[in-house]
């Protein structure tokens, strides 16, 4: 056999083995749930590691000015500097509900070719997966709100805290917290690392009130000093043709002292008055705003069953 004859056999043989591979490997994939979790006012991108050690997928959005790189500056750190960390310009500055919107939709349109979409939005992040289901309804399977805000009757976040169910939120108990002028930076500063007492006490009462002291510090340190001054008071109602054809779940916290639920619940029978052919399918979890670890795992639980 010439070393050509031998050439072109290896070269049939690579060709042939690399079909196989493409082929029927590619056929075998089986599509999974990808759960893509947007965060709420100050977080960051996660997402639940327990659904994928059950086999789904998970993935957070990546909002814009969000990164930790973006927002975090040595005189955050200890010993702070407050009065620097007062005037240093905010990558959040400017930023809006639609940019929130089109950084989702982009990691909707990425996973939605591996199988179904759950979108899980938690708190301020609610405004978000309503505006993302307006865009691209039909990638999405399922909406979950995690003590939510939803967004029908009135236009916005801030309009629903000024409702007689919304005034009694203790979401104010940041304010003592906040560093710099709001006006200045065109985004609220909140020193999540500080160790004033009165602010840690008060933020435990509002969020976390059933957590232990170090469950509390343990989250306040995930979040993100700056949030946009937009969000909450943009327009995040969804159109009926649209966001109000996709099957949507509201995880409600019975403890919840940011986001009452009395408010929960009047925004759960606005939604459902406004589209009366797709209902809320309801959950209640017994906790706070911010979960614990114990008590996030039961909201676990929940997403694992909505998974097809």
């Amino acid at each position: 056999m010439s070393d050509t004859t031998r050439r072109s056999m290896f070269q049939l043989a690579a060709v042939a083995g690399a079909g196989a591979l493409a082929g029927p490997m590619a056929a075998e994939r089986k599509e999974v749930t990808t759960f893509v979790f947007v965060t709420g006012s100050n977080g960051v991108a996660t997402a639940d590691a327990e659904l994928t050690l059950r086999g789904h997928r998970a993935v957070g959005v990546n909002l814009p000015g969000h990164g930790p790189e973006e927002q975090f500056h040595l005189a955050y750190q200890a010993p702070q500097d407050l009065a620097k960390l007062a005037t240093i310009p905010s990558p959040v500055a400017g930023v809006t509900l639609d940019d929130y919107v089109e950084a989702t939709v982009e990691t909707v349109r990425r996973v939605s070719r591996y199988g179904p979409v759950v979108l899980v939005g938690g708190s301020l992040g609610g405004s978000t997966i309503t505006k993302v289901a307006d865009e691209v309804p039909d990638l999405i399977d399922r909406l979950v709100y995690d003590a939510a805000y939803c967004c029908t009757k009135l236009r916005s976040p801030a309009e629903y805290l000024e409702t007689p169910e919304g005034r009694t939120s203790l979401a104010t108990s940041i304010v003592p917290g906040i560093v710099g002028d709001p006006r200045v930076l065109k985004a609220v500063r909140v020193n999540w690392r500080t160790n004033d007492r009165k602010f840690l006490d008060a933020a435990k009462a509002a969020y976390m009130a059933e957590g232990t002291d170090g469950e509390l510090l343990a989250m306040l340190n995930t979040l993100l000093p700056d949030e946009s001054l937009q969000v909450s008071g943009a327009d995040a109602r969804g159109r009926k043709g649209a966001w109000g054809r996709v099957p949507r779940v509201y995880i409600r916290h019975s403890r919840d002292r940011v986001i009452p639920l009395a408010l929960q619940d009047r925004m759960i029978k606005e939604a459902d008055a406004a589209t009366p052919g797709n209902r809320f399918k309801i959950f209640t979890v017994e906790t706070s705003h911010a979960p614990t670890p114990k008590a996030y795992r039961q909201i676990t639980e929940i997403l694992d069953r909505l998974a097809k």
